[in-house]
């Protein structure tokens, strides 16, 4: 049993990682789809003053909309919340001893809040967005910024900090998602349908707001996905499986 879950966790690691790097090449060879998609949640205003060579004037309306603005404050929220509610599930754990002590929720534990804090903290806040220099899509020129526009993974950006590649709320909202897989049957069947949904509001909200490029919500959905997998794998291991057949 352990050598079946091991093996399809490792198999699930590698396809979603395929995917990511799949995912990465399609946006960088084709950029246009990034500012195509962008453009369908952009109204074009008179600029005020003339305008540089290339600039549009305008804004995102589903960024000023209140009711949008609570949604997007909710699922900014939401993941810390639920880390907080795991993190006091886990040290319940390791307060039982013995035959009452629960090893595989305890694991099951560790592995959500170490995917969390590898994934959505430092990968994607601590490094990509810090490094990948990435303008958002209402920094850009096309979109009433003064940045040029460039490709998902290109280091060729102008921003400093807090840049657009990838989007930290989708890796967050990503996370959620993953969270499903812990959650015993049948309540599993119960959550799935209202997590799938913030899941993908969360990031779309993103590219509605234009804070993030379609190809930054993809790979930062994705991104926790593979984190999350490959500690799954991870913790199944041979020697975990053999500690527990000597037991």
């Amino acid at each position: 049993m352990f050598l079946r879950r091991r093996r399809a966790a490792w198999d699930a690691f590698w396809v979603l990682l395929g995917l990511w790097g799949v995912s990465l090449a399609l946006f960088n060879t084709f950029p246009q789809i990034d500012p195509y998609v962008s453009a369908h949640f952009f109204v074009r205003e008179a600029c005020s003053t003339a305008p540089a060579i290339g600039e549009n004037c305008g804004h995102f309306p589903y960024r000023q909309d209140p009711f949008f603005q609570l949604l997007r404050t909710l699922f900014l929220r939401l993941p810390s919340v639920v880390a907080v509610v795991l993190l006091w599930k886990l040290l319940d754990c390791y307060g039982h001893h013995g035959a009452t002590f629960n090893a595989e929720r305890a694991r099951a534990l560790k592995v959500a809040l170490a995917s969390l804090v590898i994934g959505p903290i430092v990968l994607v806040n601590s490094i990509l967005k810090s490094y990948w220099g990435r303008p958002r899509p209402s920094e850009t020129l096309d979109f009433g910024g003064h940045f040029d526009f460039v490709q998902a993974g290109s280091m060729a950006g102008k921003c400093l900090s807090n840049c657009s590649f990838v989007s930290g709320e989708a890796a967050g909202a990503g996370w959620l998602f993953c969270l499903v897989l812990l959650v015993p049957q049948p309540l599993r069947s119960a959550l799935l349908p209202p997590l799938a949904t913030i899941s993908l509001l969360a990031p779309a909200l993103r590219v509605a707001f234009g804070a993030h490029y379609l190809s930054d919500v993809v790979l930062g959905w994705l991104s926790s996905l593979v984190v999350f997998a490959g500690l799954l794998a991870l913790a199944d291991s041979p020697q975990r499986e053999k500690k527990l057949k000597i037991e």
